[in-house]
């Protein structure tokens, strides 16, 4: 039987290994991405909550229509009329439920593309920290440097 490798054990060594590592870089980058990852979560199970009401309403209607057709007829012209009737329906509930589908679709694309747009504005705006956090650091080695 094989051992089960400890992750967290093995990278918080590895990242010990290396010295003036920050691992809050990395805890901060986990955080930010299991964060983001539970958002586009939602969206996603959101959206497969509406799809399958949609589905289920569906399939509710179009079984309610097909007790409709299976009874019997008096007439074999009522037969190809309760086809007809039937056929028609559906062609106009399958219209309805493609644009649910469609909007629903719609709802969940604008919803991830608020979450990147947001995330990419808080890189941009973490970089622009970081950028300003180096500069800083620089001009202070530097100048150290230059005043012995």
């Amino acid at each position: 039987m094989t051992k089960a490798i400890d992750m967290t054990t093995m990278f918080k060594d590895m990242m010990g290994a290396f010295p003036a590592v920050d691992t809050k870089v990395f805890e901060d980058a986990f955080k930010n991405t299991a964060a983001m990852n539970e958002k586009v979560a939602a969206v996603t199970l959101q959206a497969f909550e509406k799809s399958s009401e949609i589905s289920s309403k569906w399939a509710k209607d179009t079984l309610g229509k097909v007790t409709e057709v299976s009874k019997a007829k008096a007439e074999p012209a009522d037969y190809a009329k309760a086809m007809s009737d039937f056929a028609s329906a559906q062609a106009e509930v399958a219209a309805e439920n493609l644009a649910a589908f469609a909007e629903v679709a719609k709802k969940a694309q604008m919803d991830t593309v608020e979450l990147l747009m947001a995330a990419g504005k808080e890189a941009s705006e973490e970089a622009t920290q970081a950028v300003k956090k180096a500069t800083e650091t620089a001009t202070e080695v530097a100048k150290k440097a230059t005043s012995k």
